[in-house]
């Protein structure tokens, strides 16, 4: 069915409806009209990695974990596994006729804003700080969820338009402002992606104003751009609260009936939360018409027309309910769960080898938390395997001894309670094993969406500083006294600064991001050789917060490895193997309007198997306007084994090695065009880290 097909059918349906019943179905809750045969649908649903708050589903690495992996095709399977719950959950729950939140098939997914500062709590929910690898895996995963059959299988929605990521504190209100340079250069790509090469049926306005107008009531970014130059036929929803905000916050508008007029008259189809229940107010004071609520009913029942709703023969009922965390998602999560992992430091210590006799400790507040496993945004697992429980499957249950040593972040739980630090235990812990394995890191409730958390390291969910908590860095500085053979591993949503003295002590480092409830095994797995890691860093790691701007500053300048031009502690798109990849032969075999296909040996030139992510950056100038230091063009996963070499092919769509003026138009750039091909950028820290060199090709 083509939208053309949805839309007039919706339309039919809609010119049934009631001036009231109109308005009444541009609400997240929208209500039953049974005279018409249409049950009520609450649009809200999530599914962010995975069928989100609605009881049992696969738990995938969240979505910065899913980034890591720089590898487009198994985002997209985690996609099509995603939409495939999503159905069995739809065909069970439409049996008992519960279209209750959370279990329709309208999912706002996926969080596509750029990760621009590491101290963002949300970062978590996006594909990192680089507009290229955002739009790529965005795009896989916006198919993924829709399929590619006669209806949507679910239906995705890009979030959150746009120039959104934090601080949460003041999202409510905060009008920012960047140049179009930065504005089409940086926070735009993944949007007009998702819209003109995924085909996403839905976009999400943001909480903020954007040059002094509200996201979800904004000349520019939606009739300009998204409606106008992009012909965007899909649905516009606000964020939660979001018009609630332009009459609270913002002070756009003089009450909640003309917040909800100015937004309906702007293009924003549905609403997230309570303003359109003012519609009628709106209505009957004069501020929009029935043709604007026409209109906007039709987009939004067009949805669910090409959802199947409406057919007397639902699409996909022959997916059954076994599907959910079935075991060929199960393994898909545990290889995505393994791709994710980064190891940032090798000494020699790894891998281990699990035959060996040892005395393991494995110690930390993130040892033996499933929430650590999850991040935000996140669905409920029937089995999680935490990095303690990985451990002990791999290791054997004789080799490896727990404890906690510290909380994530208070030093004592309750002290009316007299609950003492536990840091003096696992020193003793430590004291006596051969290896510590020290799991440190984050949660999703102290860093994500906007909450009450408020102390010298967070900030309503975003983060003040790089460092962990003093707490944990007291368990460290104890635990590095008395283990020499001291491996790191950390579970964040983002950049971690393990400070100095612990960085040089450990002899390994590896960071696995919130990896899924499967995400111990993996780290067990990584641990004890059963696969070489292939994870890259999908965002600067900085050295320190001072090293950045302000927060608030929305600027690029300075910001990522496009734009900084200082030395981070770990470049963005690093990550070390336990074998080494050398590269040959590069050239461009052809050329077209849009694309430069590229071609280079890749050897593994090391003496284990090992996958890698083939990584393509372009260098170019221009004498009209900022370019970036680099731009990651293009990556390709290949797996080979020791002393294996393979030709590879990779096509650079020529938008991403484009000049951006100041109007935010593209064009090809006057100065020097090169490619880069490597396991990292051509950076000299990534060189110096790694070991190994990219192969460069001339354009011009």
């Amino acid at each position: 069915m083509t939208r053309e097909q949805a839309e007039i059918k919706a339309r039919a349906i809609v010119e049934q409806m009631t001036v009231e019943e109109k308005a009444s179905v541009l609400r997240h809750e929208s209500p039953d009209i049974p005279r018409l045969g249409i049950y009520d649908h609450n649009w809200w649903n999530e599914a962010s990695h995975g069928v989100a708050r609605n009881g049992m589903a696969t738990v995938f690495p969240h979505a910065i974990a899913l980034a890591a992996t720089f590898n487009p095709e198994l985002i997209g399977e985690i996609g099509e596994a995603v939409s495939t719950e999503a159905r069995a959950k739809y065909n069970e729950n439409y049996k008992y006729k519960d279209f209750d939140i959370f279990k329709n098939l309208t999912y706002w997914t996926p969080n596509i804003n750029i990760f621009r500062d590491p101290r963002w709590g949300r970062g978590q929910e996006t594909y990192g700080e680089d507009p290229y690898l955002t739009a790529t895996l965005g795009v896989n995963y916006i198919k993924g969820i829709q399929g590619e059959g006669q209806f949507l299988k679910a239906a995705a929605c890009a979030k959150h338009l746009a120039v959104h990521s934090g601080p949460e504190a003041t999202r409510h209100g905060f009008d920012v402002d960047v140049s179009d340079h930065d504005l089409f250069e940086t926070y735009l790509p993944a949007f007009e992606w998702a819209v003109k090469e995924a085909g996403v049926v839905g976009v999400m306005g943001a909480y903020n104003r954007f040059r002094g107008q509200p996201c979800c009531a904004n000349d520019t970014l939606m009739n300009d751009i998204v409606f106008g130059r992009w012909g965007f036929d899909g649905y516009f929803v606000s964020d939660c609260g979001a018009i609630r905000d332009i009459w609270q916050h913002h002070h756009c508008a003089d009450s909640l009936a003309s917040a909800a007029a100015l937004t309906l008259s702007h293009g924003c189809h549905l609403n997230c939360g309570d303003a359109y229940y003012h519609l009628m107010e709106a209505y009957e004071a004069d501020l929009i018409t029935e043709e604007q609520l026409t209109e906007a009913a039709v987009k939004v029942m067009s949805i669910r027309v090409q959802l199947g709703e409406f057919e007397e023969n639902r699409p996909y009922t022959d997916i059954p309910f076994s599907k959910v965390e079935c075991e060929e998602h199960r393994e898909l999560n545990l290889e995505a769960s393994r791709q994710c992992m980064v190891l940032l430091k090798n000494e020699g210590i790894l891998p281990l080898d699990p035959e060996k006799k040892q005395k393991i400790a494995v110690i930390g507040p993130n040892a033996m938390s499933e929430v650590a496993l999850e991040g935000n945004y996140n669905g409920m697992s029937g089995e999680y395997i935490t990095v303690a429980e990985g451990m002990r499957q791999v290791f054997g249950r004789d080799s490896v001894r727990v404890a906690k040593g510290s909380n994530i972040w208070v030093r004592r739980w309750n002290d009316c309670f007299g609950f003492n630090n536990m840091i003096t235990e696992g020193k003793i812990f430590a004291s006596e094993a051969d290896v510590t394995v020290l799991v440190l890191g984050l949660d999703c409730h102290i860093e994500g969406e906007e909450n009450d958390m408020v102390s010298e390291f967070f900030n309503k969910g975003d983060k003040r500083t790089l460092q962990l908590p003093t707490t944990q860095m007291e368990l460290a500085e104890e635990v590095c006294e008395v283990c020499d053979n001291v491996i790191v591993v950390t579970l964040a949503g983002s950049a971690v600064d393990l400070g100095e003295k612990l960085t040089s002590h450990a002899k390994a480092i590896i960071h696995g991001w919130y990896p899924g409830a499967l995400g111990g095994l993996a780290v067990a797995e990584l641990l004890a050789g059963k696969y070489s890691p292939s994870g890259k860093l999908p965002l600067t790691f900085y050295k320190s917060v001072d090293d950045l701007p302000p927060f608030e500053d929305y600027s690029m300048a300075g910001r990522t490895y496009r734009y900084f031009e200082g030395e981070p502690q770990y470049p963005f798109g690093f990550g070390l193997s336990y074998t080494k990849f050398g590269y040959s032969d590069a050239k461009i075999i052809s050329e077209s309007e849009r694309e430069y296909e590229v071609a280079v040996t890749v050897s593994n030139v090391g003496e284990r198997d090992g996958e890698e992510k083939v990584q393509i950056y372009g260098e170019f100038t221009d004498s009209r306007t900022p370019t970036p230091i680099y731009q990651l063009c293009g990556t390709k996963s290949v797996r080979l084994g020791a002393g294996e070499s393979a030709e590879i092919t990779l096509k650079v769509n020529k938008y991403w090695l484009s000049a951006v003026l100041a109007d935010g138009e593209r064009v090809t750039p006057d100065g020097i065009m090169r490619l880069h091909i490597g396991s990292h950028q051509p950076d000299k820290k990534s060189e110096k880290l790694s070991g190994t060199k990219c192969v460069t090709v001339e354009i011009k």
